[in-house]
C-alpha cells in the first residue's frame, strides 16, 4: 500500500512541474559530525541521494546529483550528476549552486540537501505551487531562518551569486536574505528536520519505521 501511495503522489506531482527548472540533489560530502557521507545513508529502499533523485524527477526538466571529485567513484550508473567546478571549491554548499548556474545559465535551480529524510512528494507539491518569480525557501520557524538547502533559486540570481562569491561571501542564507526570499511554511514541520549525527540518523530511522 505504501508503494501504491508513492506512485499516486508521483503521478500527481507531474501536474506541478516547475518551468525551466533543474533539480539539484546536494550530497555535501563526508560530514565531520556524521562521520560518513550523509547522501549514502539509507532511510528508505535506497541511499538518500537516489531516493531524492527519484522523488524530484516529476518536478523538473532534469535532475542532477551534485558531487565533488571524491564522490565520483561511488556514483551508480543511470543517474545524472554534476561535479563541482574546481574554481569554486572549499566554499561550502554555494559551490553546487554556482556550478549549476554556470552549466545551465538560463535555468532556475531547485536545490535540495540530503539532510532532510522526512521531505515528501506532498510537501514538494505544496512548495512548487508557491514558486513564482522570487526565490523561495522552506522556513524554519523554530530557528527563524530560511533553509538554503531546501530552496528554489530563479535564474536571474546567477549574476548576483557570482558577484557575491567574487567578494568572498559564501553564505547562502545571507544570499537569500539579501535577495528578498519568500518563506514557505511547511505543512509538516518534520520536513525541515535536519539529520547530521549518527544518533539523529538512528532516531530518524526509528520514526520512519513507525510512520511508514
Amino acid at each position: 500500500m505504501v508503494v501504491q501511495a508513492k506512485m499516486t503522489n508521483s503521478t500527481q506531482a507531474l501536474k506541478f512541474m516547475l518551468t525551466d527548472t533543474i533539480a539539484l540533489v546536494l550530497c555535501g560530502g563526508e560530514s565531520s559530525r556524521m562521520g560518513t557521507d550523509k547522501s549514502m545513508l539509507q532511510y528508505y529502499d535506497k541511499p538518500q541521494r537516489y531516493h531524492l533523485y527519484d522523488m524530484l524527477q516529476p518536478f523538473c526538466e532534469q535532475v542532477f546529483i551534485s558531487v565533488n571529485e571524491s564522490q565520483l567513484p561511488s556514483m551508480e550508473k543511470g543517474y545524472n550528476f554534476l561535479t563541482d567546478l574546481p574554481q569554486y571549491n572549499n566554499i561550502g554548499p554555494m559551490v553546487a549552486l554556482l556550478t549549476a548556474f554556470e552549466k545551465f545559465p538560463q535555468k532556475n535551480i531547485l536545490l535540495i540537501g540530503c539532510d532532510y529524510p522526512f521531505l515528501s512528494i506532498t510537501e514538494l507539491i505544496n512548495f512548487s505551487v508557491c514558486c513564482t518569480t522570487t526565490p523561495l525557501s522552506f522556513y524554519n520557524a523554530g530557528e527563524n531562518i530560511c533553509e538554503p538547502l531546501l530552496a528554489w533559486y530563479p535564474a536571474y540570481l546567477s549574476e548576483k551569486l557570482i558577484h557575491m562569491h567574487a567578494n568572498g561571501q559564501f553564505s547562502l542564507q545571507a544570499f537569500l536574505k539579501s535577495s528578498h526570499v519568500s518563506k514557505y511554511y511547511p505543512a509538516n514541520e518534520l520536513s525541515i528536520m535536519s539529520v547530521d549525527t549518527n544518533k539523529g540518523f538512528i532516531n530518524a530511522c526509528k520514526l520512519i519505521s513507525k510512520v511508514y
